[in-house]
């Protein structure tokens, strides 16, 4: 169950000079101190009509403070033995390569075995952070590079580079029909109206812009390389399904596979054996929190992908159409 609140205050005289989540803290007594600081990091706190994700800054008397959270039920996660691949790590970083139907945080039908509970039991003093260091999050079923703070001080830094976009994450993925260039989707995107566990292009929604290249084009499919500049849940699914090249696979936004004319029966099963979108997240460069050293790493294409390529490949050598 989720809730839209708005709370509004103003610091009083004995405030000044608290860190601006202490002050929370005594604002706003109901809520909790990691939760409180969850809405710090994501940007949903202004001071004096100013956005301020720093949970140290101090306030000042008589400053304005105003809270515009979605309030979602607190989850108590218990560490987990779940194997994960970690591509590096330091004492203030970790970065993974998440694998296919890993749910990143837990939630309504998905209590345990998460990438929570991994990171809890992997590296138990990240039990800390809020959110257990996570700054952003993929689909269960998209694979591919993300980074998690081990530390209050490392996810400040990270958060704030998202937010100020420089943070580059850069995805692969297959979708319908053959597409002749690349481009970028500037639409807001927002909860269906309707499906509520649907997301959709809509006015009210968030800014969200996509940018996309051809990599490779098939027959009736295209391999597309993808960058973020914001990260709104299932942004690259809705764009590309706005703009009439839904994922291959995509069981949310995708439909039934549509195998081009006289598409062998080998290819149809390939097709209709993939059944989770075809989206991994390739390449993630970021400016190290604490180091400040620029760090890039990518990860290799999954198997089910690498295989679904080839069977395209195939399909088009036994159907070349004359503008490939």
């Amino acid at each position: 169950m989720t809730q839209e609140i708005n709370l509004k205050s103003e610091i009083s005289a004995t405030q000044t000079g608290l860190r601006l989540d202490q002050a929370l803290a005594e604002l706003f007594p109901d809520y909790s101190r990691t939760r409180i600081k969850e809405w710090i990091l994501d940007g949903k706190v202004s001071v004096d009509g100013t956005v301020v994700n720093k949970p140290r800054e101090k306030v000042l008397e008589s400053q304005e403070i105003e809270v515009q959270a979605t309030l979602e039920e607190e989850v108590h996660a218990e560490a987990q033995a779940i194997d994960l691949n970690i591509v590096y790590e330091d004492d203030h970083i970790l970065v993974i390569n998440k694998q296919a139907g890993l749910v990143v945080h837990p939630g309504a039908g998905n209590s345990d075995g998460t990438l929570m509970n991994a990171l809890l039991h992997h590296c138990p003093e990240i039990e800390h952070v809020p959110r257990a260091g996570i700054v952003h999050r993929l689909d269960k079923d998209t694979t591919g590079l993300m980074v998690v703070a081990k530390t209050v001080e490392a996810q400040t830094h990270l958060v704030a580079a998202l937010q100020a976009r420089d943070i580059t994450r850069e995805y692969e993925a297959i979708v319908l029909g053959t597409m002749t260039a690349g481009g970028t989707v500037d639409e807001p995107i927002g909860r269906h109206p309707t499906k509520r566990t649907h997301m959709a292009v809509h006015h009210s929604g968030k800014p969200a812009v996509t940018h996309y290249r051809v990599a490779e084009k098939f027959r009736a499919h295209t391999r597309l390389r993808l960058r973020l500049e914001s990260g709104r849940t299932h942004q690259i699914r809705v764009h590309m399904a706005y703009i009439g090249h839904v994922l291959v696979g995509d069981p949310v936004y995708g439909g039934r596979p549509k195998p081009p004319k006289a598409a062998s029966e080998a290819f149809f099963e390939v097709l209709k054996n993939f059944k989770r979108q075809a989206l991994h997240a390739v390449r993630l460069e970021l400016v190290h929190p604490i180091t400040c050293e620029l760090m890039s790493w990518q990860a290799p294409i999954p198997e089910d992908m690498v295989e679904l390529t080839k069977a395209l490949r195939k399909d088009t050598e036994e159907h070349p159409p004359e503008y490939l």
